[in-house]
């Protein structure tokens, strides 16, 4: 039987709830197509930093790095909300990513038909619309530096550096030209290249690796018009690649797009390749959601979906992601819904929809 080991981070707020569900359909997955998942749970966030003083201890960062690929809950709280804090759950997310190499974070968008009703949009605008959002995940604003707060003459000012490499680049548009032609073979690059000179060095990267992609069509946008036809002309994008703030708020609003941030799954890609895939980890879209905690209201699909695509690209496990990605299709389609989605239901009724999918091979979609 093979055997893959996961690093486990159920984190704060529903994200233990959540992930207990993936979990599970996971290790359902494994039993009918043959392989085992060793979970290597850790704190990460503000549990961490209560048990520990710190967001991310050295112990969860070492789990991680053993692993073939890392499961991630969510992070924070209004417990740890103190913006002067020393450290903060957030700060976690930032060390994973740098210290993993984590450069590349895959969010799928995809317009179900059944959630016409739960989406802002009109069916019509909606219908047809699979979106993939690539976005760079360890340069920009939120590395750059210098970075803080300081007072000269009685003033308070702050500062954020916009700083890009022409390799950090590179790498994560050469990704996009892969995954584009894995698709519909067409390419968005985002930018604010009237304005910013890092977007103006990107807009060049991605002209100079074109000429590499021949059979891609590739496209420059504005980040700004692009912040406004996302959710008019939603079935105008295949591919869309950005930089780190723009990919943060951009895959955030698409969210319209599928009906609630429930649903979206993510991947944050390592520069680690095994025999197995591409070391990556794995979360939700949505925040730890610390209102509903513990009460058996969060909606688990999107922790599932993550998991599903884990199995994809990081352990191998095709049959079983096709398998937990047709289970979460058919609950959004025929399932019980969670409050989110307009619906009445709890997690548990969830899980044991997915389960019993998962558990009977003939009940799973083809």
């Amino acid at each position: 039987m093979r055997n893959h080991r996961v690093g486990y981070l159920p984190g704060d707020g529903i994200g233990p709830e959540v992930c207990e569900v993936a979990r599970r359909c996971v290790e359902t997955a494994g039993a009918r197509f043959g392989f085992e998942v060793s979970w290597d749970e850790q704190q990460v966030g503000g549990v961490a930093i209560d048990a520990t003083g710190e967001a991310l201890p050295a112990a969860t960062l070492d789990a991680c790095r053993a692993a073939d690929a890392v499961l991630l809950g969510a992070v924070g709280g209004p417990r740890w909300d103190d913006p002067s804090a020393a450290t903060r759950p957030e700060d976690a997310l930032l060390g994973l990513r740098s210290a993993l190499e984590l450069f590349a974070n895959l969010r799928p968008v995809t317009a179900h038909v059944a959630l016409d009703a739960a989406s802002p949009l009109r069916p019509d605008v909606r219908a047809g619309a699979d979106i993939l959002i690539l976005r760079e995940l360890t340069g920009g604003l939120y590395f750059g530096r210098p970075q803080g707060r300081e007072e000269h003459d009685g003033v308070e000012s702050a500062v954020d550096t916009l700083r890009y490499t022409r390799p950090e680049i590179e790498r994560i548009v050469e990704l996009a030209f892969e995954l584009a032609a894995g698709r519909r073979g067409h390419l968005t690059s985002v930018d604010k290249a009237n304005v910013l000179a890092s977007s103006r060095l990107w807009r060049e990267v991605v002209d100079e690796l074109a000429l590499r992609h021949p059979d891609i069509t590739v496209e420059h946008a504005l980040v700004d018009s692009t912040a406004y036809l996302i959710l008019t002309q939603p079935t105008h994008y295949d591919v869309i690649v950005t930089e780190n703030l723009f990919g943060d708020i951009l895959s955030d609003e698409a969210a319209a797009i599928a009906g609630s941030l429930g649903l979206l799954a993510s991947a944050s890609l390592g520069t680690r390749v095994t025999e197995k895939g591409r070391f990556g980890m794995y979360e939700p879209v949505h925040g730890s959601a610390p209102g509903i905690a513990g009460q058996g209201l969060a909606n688990p699909l999107a922790t599932v979906a993550s998991a599903a695509m884990m199995l994809r690209l990081s352990l191998g496990e095709a049959d079983a992601a096709d398998a937990i990605e047709a289970a979460v299709t058919e609950s959004i389609e025929a399932g019980p819904r969670t409050g989110d989605l307009g619906g009445s239901d709890g997690t548990g009724a969830v899980a044991r929809f997915l389960l019993a999918l998962l558990a009977e091979p003939a009940e799973v979609p083809a």
